[in-house]
C-alpha cells in the first residue's frame, strides 16, 4: 500500500501548538496491518474518506489532515508472529489539527470517536492538548482551594453525604434529613442523581426548605455546609434552573455531566452569574468507559474532560463497594483530577459507592487531605441514626489525621458513634460488607 509521507510523522516533528494528540488502544486480527489501520483512522476523522475526492487538494490536506504520530505494538514483535497469536494489540497516536474543531466538546468527540467508534476493538485512552488550546477553556471556577475556602476547612479530608432514599422524598422530608446529616458534621450534601425537579419535590421548593434547615444546623454546629442541588434537565432549562436555585439560596449545584453533555456543563461553569461550585456526577460514564475494548478510558470520562469543562468536584466510583472498579483505574483517575494542568485548576475527587467509616484510613493513606469522602448509607443508615453517622466519620477522620488508627480511636469512649459503625461494617481490609451480602 502507498502511504502519503504527509500522513506519517514523529510526534516531535509536528507543531505541537497546532495539534491535539489522541491515543487509542486497538486490537486487530492477526493479519491486520497497523499502518493501514492507523492511516484510515487519521484520514476518516479529518479531511478524507476511503477514496480520493476532487475537493481534497494537497493544500487542504496540509492544513486539515490528521497525522499518525505513533504506532506501538504490544508486545513489540519484529520477526515472525508466534503461531499462538490470534489477535494483535497496538497503541496508536493520531494528531488532529485544532483548527478542525476548536474549543467545543461536541466537535472534539466527533473527531476523536465519531464514525471510528464502530471500528471494532478501539478505545480512546487519552488526549493531549497544546497549551494554547487549553487557554481557550476556563476550567473549574472554584476547584479544590475554592471549595476549602468556602467551607473554612483546610487541614483534613472533606465529608460528603448523598440523600437517601434516592427519590420520593418531598422538600420537607429532604430538609429534615439534610439537617440531621449536616448536624453530624458533613461538609457537603448532595441530591441523589435521580432527583432533579420532580413534581413531588420541585427544585426551588427543595432549595428553600433545605437551605433553611442547613442554616439552623450550621448555627448549631458552628460550621458551614454546602448542598449541591441537582439541576439536570433539558439543555434550554439548565441555566434557568441554576439561577432559580441560586436565587432561592443554593450554595452548590450538581449536574449529571455526560447526560447533559460536556458543552452544556461548560456553559454553566463559565457563566459569571453561576457563582457556586458545581459537582459532576458520573451517570452514563460507565456506558462510555466500562468496556475493555471500546469507548474511552475512565480517566477521560470521569476526570480529564469534566475537569476541562469546569466541574469543581467529581464523584468517582471506588473499588471498595457496590461497583466493579479496579484499584489501578481508581488511583489513576482520582489523581488525574488534581494533577497540575497548566491554567486548569484542580478538581476535587469524591470517591463513593459503598464507602463506610472503615475506609477512612485507606483513603487518607492514598490521597492525604485532598479528598472528599462520599458516603450515603453509612451516614443515613448508621445504627444510631443519621447524626451519629456523620459524627462517626468526623471522629474517624480526626483520629486518622492525627496518626491514630481507626481501631485505636474506637477504644475512646467519646467515639461511640465511630465504634458502632466499625462494629457494623468493619475496617477496610478485614471485612467487606458487600462480599458478605453475596
Amino acid at each position: 500500500m502507498y502511504v502519503d509521507p504527509l500522513l506519517m510523522q514523529f510526534p516531535d516533528g509536528i507543531d505541537r501548538e497546532k495539534y491535539v494528540i489522541a491515543t487509542y488502544y486497538v486490537q486487530t486480527n492477526r493479519s491486520s496491518e497497523a499502518v493501514k489501520f492507523a492511516s484510515a483512522l487519521a484520514v476518516e476523522q479529518s479531511s478524507g474518506t476511503w477514496t480520493p475526492v476532487p475537493g481534497e487538494t494537497q493544500e487542504l490536506r496540509e492544513k486539515h489532515l490528521g497525522r499518525v504520530v505513533g504506532i506501538y505494538e504490544l508486545p513489540a514483535y519484529i520477526g515472525a508472529l508466534p503461531e499462538s497469536v490470534k489477535e494483535r494489540q497496538f497503541l496508536l497516536r493520531i494528531a488532529f489539527p485544532t483548527r478542525n474543531f476548536g474549543p467545543r466538546f461536541s466537535m472534539m468527540l466527533t473527531v476523536f470517536l465519531g464514525n471510528v467508534s464502530y471500528m471494532g476493538k478501539l478505545k480512546l485512552m487519552d488526549v493531549e492538548f497544546p497549551e494554547s488550546f487549553l487557554k481557550e477553556f476556563k476550567g473549574p471556577k472554584f476547584g479544590i482551594q475554592g471549595i476549602r475556602d468556602l467551607l473554612g476547612v483546610q487541614d483534613r479530608p472533606l465529608l460528603n453525604n448523598m440523600i437517601k432514599p434516592c427519590i420520593g422524598l418531598n422538600p420537607k422530608q429532604t430538609a429534615d434529613l439534610a439537617y440531621e446529616v449536616a448536624l453530624g458534621g458533613v461538609d457537603i450534601i448532595k441530591d441523589d442523581e435521580l432527583t432533579a425537579d420532580p413534581t413531588h419535590c420541585p427544585l426551588v421548593d427543595r432549595v428553600k426548605a433545605v437551605m433553611k434547615a442547613l442554616k439552623a444546623a450550621d448555627e448549631e454546629k458552628g460550621e458551614k455546609t454546602i448542598y449541591t442541588f441537582n439541576i439536570t434537565d433539558r439543555t434550554e432549562k439548565l441555566r434557568d434552573n441554576a439561577l432559580r436555585a441560586i436565587e432561592a439560596g443554593a450554595n452548590g449545584l450538581m449536574v449529571n455531566t455526560w447526560a447533559i453533555g460536556l458543552d452544556a456543563a461548560m456553559m454553566l461553569a463559565d457563566d459569571p452569574d453561576i457563582n457556586v461550585p458545581i459537582l459532576s456526577h458520573p451517570d452514563l460514564q460507565g456506558a462510555l468507559a466500562v468496556s475493555d475494548y471500546s469507548g474511552m478510558s475512565v480517566l477521560l470520562a470521569n476526570a480529564k474532560l469534566p475537569r476541562l469543562a469546569g466541574m469543581d468536584m467529581a464523584i468517582i466510583l471506588s473499588p471498595y463497594g457496590k461497583f466493579p472498579f479496579s484499584m489501578d483505574a481508581f488511583l489513576n483517575t482520582t489523581l488525574a483530577m488534581s494533577s497540575p494542568w497548566k491554567n486548569i485548576k484542580p478538581m476535587m475527587a469524591m470517591p463513593g459507592g459503598g464507602t463506610t467509616q472503615g475506609h477512612i484510613e485507606e483513603l487518607y493513606n492514598k490521597f492525604g487531605k485532598e479528598v472528599i469522602i462520599a458516603a450515603g448509607g453509612a451516614v443515613i443508615g448508621h445504627p444510631m441514626g443519621a447524626v451519629a453517622g456523620g459524627k462517626a466519620f468526623r471522629q474517624g477522620i480526626d483520629a486518622v489525621v492525627k496518626g491514630v488508627s481507626l481501631k485505636e480511636a474506637c477504644e475512646d469512649p467519646a467515639n461511640k458513634e465511630l465504634k458502632a459503625a466499625i462494629d457494623a461494617w468493619g475496617v477496610y481490609g478485614e471485612k467487606n460488607i458487600f462480599d458478605l451480602k453475596k
